[in-house]
């Protein structure tokens, strides 16, 4: 399937054939690379690699395979940091993420495209949707009851409809990536080598939560999750998890925040030079305020059992 026209056919220009940077974190991958860069999908425009500080042959099989694929070095440690850096080097139309371990399958990204072309602003992988024909062969039942609650608590709080939370199989608008508000890459490590916020596995949760919170159309296409081919995986059932659920309540108290800021009154007029004052435009405010209002998720308090979690996990 071609994904991709000539110069100028683009979603931004009223047409349907944008142009695809395929983003892939790697540390240490160099065996899982044939196989994942034999399955992508013909029409891909960019390939951007990011590396982590690879010792093994990863950086030097990517370009023998793939001789014009952009290798970028990310500029701390984790996957949050390593997609930043990746985000932030594509020069494509649409942002597509996958997994350099062979567990999300290159051959599904024209499902993706088709779902943004169709009017989607962000898409999500799910494994868990059986009906879109998502399944996993790599999850075990504690990460699948520890992903089913977590996704029922977004789906509470946020009063969104994820089937998958956790899933890192998504894609996006390149336009939507200053909206997702990650860290910045520049950004120093810690001293006592601790990630920053939204630099680890947290980062999945973090952009999904953001993406809907903002009021983009977020769509959902089923997804097949397969087992790492070769070598160990990074991820760390408890530690990451408990990192997500912190994240979950961040996310909720910055909407909060954000939405007190936003609805908080302004004064019917404002200071001008000189000591005159000069009247809001209210018939643009009102609109603005009405487009705001659609695009901020109902929220309820947060529940008794919610709020002393919170208040634990913030201890």
């Amino acid at each position: 399937m071609q994904l991709s026209t000539p110069a100028g056919n683009t979603h931004g220009s009223g047409n349907t054939s944008p142009t695809v940077s395929v983003v892939i974190p790697t540390l240490n991958e160099e065996r899982n690379l044939p196989h994942v860069f034999a399955a992508l999908p013909e029409g891909i425009d960019e390939v951007v690699l990011v590396d982590g500080g690879s010792v093994d042959r990863t950086v030097a099989v990517a370009r023998e395979l793939r001789p014009d694929v952009v290798v970028v070095q990310q500029t701390r440690t984790g996957k949050g940091n390593a997609l930043a850096c990746g985000f932030a080097a594509c020069t494509s139309d649409i942002i597509v993420m996958i997994d350099a371990d062979g567990s999300t399958d290159p051959a599904e990204i024209p499902a993706f495209v088709a779902k943004l072309v169709a009017g989607d602003d962000f898409v999500k992988g799910s494994r868990f949707d059986k009906s879109k024909g998502g399944d996993s062969h790599d999850i075990t039942p504690l990460r699948k009851l520890g992903n089913d609650g977590l996704n029922l608590v977004v789906n509470v709080l946020f009063g969104t409809r994820f089937t998958d939370l956790c899933y890192g199989y998504n894609a996006f608008w390149r336009h939507v990536v200053p909206t997702l508000d990650l860290p910045d890459t520049r950004l120093p490590r810690p001293a006592d080598g601790t990630k920053l916020w939204g630099d680890g596995f947290e980062i999945e949760t973090m952009i999904n939560i953001r993406a809907a919170v903002d009021g983009m159309k977020v769509g959902e296409v089923g997804s097949v999750e397969h087992a790492r081919i070769h070598g160990e995986t990074n991820l760390n059932t408890f530690r990451d998890g408990f990192r997500v659920l912190r994240t979950i309540f961040s996310e909720y108290g910055r909407m909060r925040r954000n939405r007190k800021l936003t609805l908080a009154p302004k004064p019917a007029f404002s200071a001008a030079a000189g000591g005159t004052t000069a009247p809001i435009n209210a018939p643009v405010a009102t609109a603005r305020m009405e487009q705001i209002n659609r695009n901020t998720p109902a929220v309820s308090p947060l529940p008794a059992d919610a709020r002393s979690l919170q208040a634990a996990l913030e201890d």
